[in-house]
């Protein structure tokens, strides 16, 4: 509605106390009614009926649940992705240049820029898994660290938390140790060019964007 005449304000305004301007305040007030907000409802959890393993895709177990609707009892079956937790790590070295990992993506069919991710294994810490895989896939270390939040991935079928780290002064002190299926690229980048590539469309991955978040101003205007 930004932008239009409000409705009110093509309707006439006659003289008080006429038949005619009592017509047109309810008019009025039927016009304005078209700005009210619709009444606030409340969705409820749906209830699991049954469910159903899938084949494990170790990145994920699928599973199908069968589903009740609240609102109307309609049962629907759904798929749901068992997931492990994830990591990111939002290195930053003494230079405040940031830690990034180049690598092929399956998904995409393209070579990506990234900063440092992976998997938390079964009992690990999210921490002690941020500082593994920075370790792994950069070589990079440090004793600084701090937790920029948890954001959920795709809470629509996947079931895990991605945990945001930030390494401060981190340094370059071993060699990677890259897992048979990885192949990655290390560089650094300026923490002002980083943003700038994001900004612009370069940069678009969703979890690196979401961690530097918390550390850049990423707003383009």
């Amino acid at each position: 509605m930004e932008g239009r005449t409000p409705y009110s304000a093509l309707i006439p305004t006659p003289s008080r106390g006429s038949a005619s301007s009592r017509a047109s305040s309810s008019r009025t007030v039927i016009a304005r009614s078209c700005y009210e907000k619709p009444p606030m409802t409340t969705p409820r959890p749906w209830p699991r009926l049954s469910s159903r393993p899938g084949t494990d895709h170790h990145l994920f177990q699928p599973r199908w649940d069968l589903m009740e609707n609240p609102r109307t009892g309609e049962h629907l079956e759904r798929l749901i992705c068992e997931t492990p937790e994830w990591v990111d790590v939002v290195a930053i070295t003494p230079e405040r240049e940031l830690v990034m990992v180049q690598q092929y993506r399956f998904g995409r069919d393209r070579i990506t820029t990234e900063i440092p991710a992976g998997l938390v294994d079964p009992g690990e810490d999210p921490r002690d898994a941020a500082l593994r895989e920075l370790r792994e896939e950069t070589g990079y270390t440090t004793d600084r660290w701090t937790l920029l939040g948890v954001v959920e991935p795709n809470p629509a079928y996947q079931t895990n938390l991605c945990h945001h780290f930030l390494a401060e002064d981190v340094r370059l002190t071993h060699s990677q140790d890259l897992d048979p299926g990885e192949d990655i690229g290390v560089l650094t980048l300026p923490l002002q060019e980083v943003g700038d590539r994001i900004k612009s469309g370069e940069f678009v991955h969703a979890m690196m964007i979401t961690a530097l978040s918390r550390v850049l101003d990423l707003r383009t205007t």
